[in-house]
């Protein structure tokens, strides 16, 4: 990883704009859709077992972060997905598991090991034997670094009532792969 940026706990409240603005740039949101995500995000914040982590640079600068909680089957990205992982046979992943919410990295800082440092650093906080989390289904970088970690699909073409593009959700035994 870059010896420019430390990996640390960051106060994601106070950080919301600048994490939104790394999450624009990384997963090509307008404003009327980060203004939608900020408010979720906030919400977010507020639950039980919520902690995130931010990748700053020297000089202050949030380059990704990444946030997750311990998953609640009531949470609405669990009542999307459980009949999904149910057709899967894979709905037991629900429970006892920390959902990684967010993770992103500023595209001119992705590459590097940023992304993976967050997301191990925050999983390895956490009490759950196991991670869930969503991502699009294709194959990408992201999907790529998940499955480097351990994860694993659980269910393909999960689709999200606002999201044209299908997803992927993927689970993975706690701790994750590091090498």
């Amino acid at each position: 990883m870059g010896d420019d940026v430390l990996i640390g706990p960051v106060d994601l409240t106070a950080r919301v704009d600048d994490a939104l603005a790394v999450q624009a740039v990384a997963f090509g949101l307008n404003q009327d859709e980060v203004a939608v995500r900020r408010q979720i995000v906030l919400r977010h914040l507020t639950s039980r077992g919520a902690m995130a982590l931010g990748a700053t640079t020297p000089g202050g600068r949030l380059v990704g972060f990444v946030y997750g909680m311990p998953n609640q089957r009531t949470h609405w990205w669990s009542t999307v997905v459980e009949p999904y992982l149910r057709t899967a046979g894979t709905d037991g992943w629900l429970d006892d598991s920390f959902v990684i919410t967010e993770l992103h990295v500023h595209p001119d800082h992705q590459g590097v090991g940023i992304g993976r440092e967050l997301i191990t650093t925050l999983t390895a906080a956490a009490e759950e034997p196991r991670s869930i989390l969503s991502a699009l289904d294709t194959d990408s970088p992201a999907r790529g670094l998940y499955r480097s970690l351990g994860y694993t699909d659980l269910a393909r073409a999960v689709h999200f009532p606002s999201a044209p593009t299908p997803y992927a959700v993927m689970g993975a035994p706690l701790p994750l792969v590091v090498r």
